[in-house]
This record gives C-alpha cells, sequence and structure tokens, in this order.
C-alpha cells in the first residue's frame, strides 16, 4: 500500500509540545534500557503508560536477555523487535518465540506472570538485539479481566511504503492501513523506517500523539533529535517529522486513558489499593507461576 499523501507537499511543521529524553535504566545486570514513559513530565500519551527500548545492543556468544518471571496486573504489553529473538512464556502455559517485525499482546487483566529470555540458539551464537517495549493501561471495565495472550505474525501485519518511508501498522489504524491486533480503546503504533531525507507527517485525527526516535535522528520544526527521544505534539499541530539520516520511529497515541493510572513497579491500576492487593499476592504466590521456569523476580522493597 502508498501512503495517501505527497511527501513534496507536506508543510514544515509546528514544534513538538514537549522533548522528553529518555534516560538509561538497568533492567537486569548488565542489560539496559531507555525508559521514555512515565516520567515526571509525562504519565501517559494516549493510554500508552510505559515505555521502553531495549538496545541496540549486541550479545557475545553464551550471553544474552534474561528477564525472570515477573507478575503484572491492569495493562497489557506489547513488545515489537526491530533485530534479535526473544522467547516469551507466561503463567497461562504460553510458549512463543518472537522475531522482528512480529507482535506479542498479552493482557494481564487480574494478574500474570511471564518471562523473557534470549532463546539458547541464539545464545550460543550471540547476535544484535533492539526492541521496544509499550504498556496499554486497560479501561476500567477490563482491568479485572481474565488474562490473555495473542501472537501476530509479520506476514499479518499491513505495510505502507512510498517515498523513503516503511511503515508497519502494529496497532490500531493510521493512513487508512488498520492493524489486525484485537486492542481495547482508540490507540495507534506504527513502526518507521525512514530513508535519509524522507518525510512522514505525524496522523490527524488523534487527541493525544507521540513520536520515539528509536535509531537515527529526526527534524521536527527545524531542531534535531537524537535516538531516545520522545516528541510530543499538540492536539491538531501539523507535525512532520524528516529524518537526517536513515533512522527508525515509533508513532504511538489515541485518546486518552479513562482516568488517571497509578503505576508501581510492575503493576498499573485505576485503584491504589488494588496495586497493595497485587503486592500482597505476589509475596504470597498467589498470581501465579511459568512452567518451565524456577526462579522469579522477588517483590522489591522499594
Amino acid at each position: 500500500m502508498k501512503l495517501p499523501f505527497d511527501p513534496a507537499l507536506l508543510p514544515a511543521g509546528e514544534e513538538p509540545e514537549q522533548v522528553i529524553s529518555a534516560p538509561l535504566r538497568e533492567l537486569v545486570e548488565g542489560f539496559h534500557v531507555r525508559r521514555a514513559l512515565p516520567t515526571a513530565r509525562r504519565r501517559m500519551v494516549g493510554p500508552f503508560t510505559f515505555c521502553d527500548q531495549m538496545g541496540p545492543v549486541a550479545f557475545e556468544a553464551g550471553r544474552g536477555l534474561d528477564v525472570l518471571p515477573h507478575p503484572h496486573i491492569g495493562l497489557a504489553t506489547v513488545t515489537y523487535l526491530f533485530e534479535g529473538e526473544v522467547l516469551h512464556r507466561d503463567s497461562l502455559g504460553s510458549v512463543q518465540l518472537i522475531q522482528p517485525g512480529a507482535v506479542n499482546w498479552m493482557s494481564a487483566g487480574r494478574g500474570i506472570v511471564h518471562s523473557e529470555r534470549t532463546p539458547d540458539a541464539l545464545r550460543k551464537t550471540g547476535g544484535p538485539m533492539m526492541a521496544i517495549q509499550l504498556w496499554v493501561a486497560l479501561p476500567h471495565e477490563h482491568e479485572e479481566d481474565a488474562p490473555s495472550f495473542a501472537h501476530t505474525p509479520i506476514e499479518a501485519l499491513p505495510v505502507l511504503e512510498d517515498a523513503g518511508v516503511r511503515l508497519r501498522m502494529v496497532l490500531g489504524s493510521l493512513f487508512g492501513a488498520r492493524s489486525p491486533v484485537a486492542v481495547l480503546g482508540e490507540m495507534f503504533y506504527g513502526a518507521a523506517e525512514l530513508q535519509k531525507d524522507a518525510r512522514l507527517p505525524m496522523p490527524a485525527g488523534y487527541a493525544e500523539r507521540a513520536a520515539l526516535v528509536a535509531e537515527g535522528s529526526v527534524e521536527a520544526a527545524g531542531v534535531l533529535h537524537p535516538p531516545g527521544t520522545l516528541l510530543v505534539f499538540r492536539k491538531g499541530s501539523d507535525a512532520v517529522l524528516r529524518a537526517a539520516e536513515p533512522s527508525r520511529v515509533m508513532l504511538l497515541g489515541g485518546a486518552p486513558a479513562d482516568g488517571p493510572r497509578h503505576i508501581w513497579w510492575n503493576f498499573v491500576s485505576s485503584s491504589r489499593e488494588r496495586i497493595e492487593a497485587a503486592k500482597a499476592d505476589w509475596r504470597a504466590d498467589r498470581i501465579g507461576t511459568v512452567p518451565g521456569e524456577t526462579s522469579f523476580v522477588p517483590l522489591p522493597e522499594r
């Protein structure tokens, strides 16, 4: 499919409302991520309440990602890879190898436990990895749903391509293309690869919109932004991105969440009391276990 606009006719574009530089955080020992959401300046964009970029990193032979079993409530995780592979296991019994371009949507609902590891075959040889994980705050009426897991292969996701832009629809709809991934609420999430000087507008019609510069560098309203930058745009503004070099950019946003959300560790809820209950459940081993895993992440003391 072609993009429904002529890049040559795009306006210069307005400046972002917010520019957030994602700090590095240690996810597990020796492995760092860039966390763009939440921050003190911005808690959510649309229903998205968490945004981590893992990599790019090159693992040596014998090393890899090892995120031990840990719990979630009240959210859906969305995992998308540019490079590498991740083996997902969860307390529902799901075992799924995630490869670049495919999508994992795991809805925690009232509680789920999962692990994320580099598969054994790739660990032996080593290799690159680059991935994005988002959390979607579930609507009030779905926060206590039964947990579920869905995997969508790359072949099922529509791609728009034109004038140096290649955009894969991960969630929701953009520019006339719609992802087949079943979601709860109004949202969009697209993975764009831009050649040098390619231009891409932010979608109109959504209340909240942002772009994460994952790789390369992107110009907005004449200002250059490096990797790890989240650009948040005003509702209704004419926002246009231009790649200063070959770049990867994630477009995300949608309708605002139906009320504020509390976040503590891996728990998201509209109720502080529900988070306290989840803490007690994890301490008492009441949320679940992952078949094939013998270790887990203990509840943090702070």
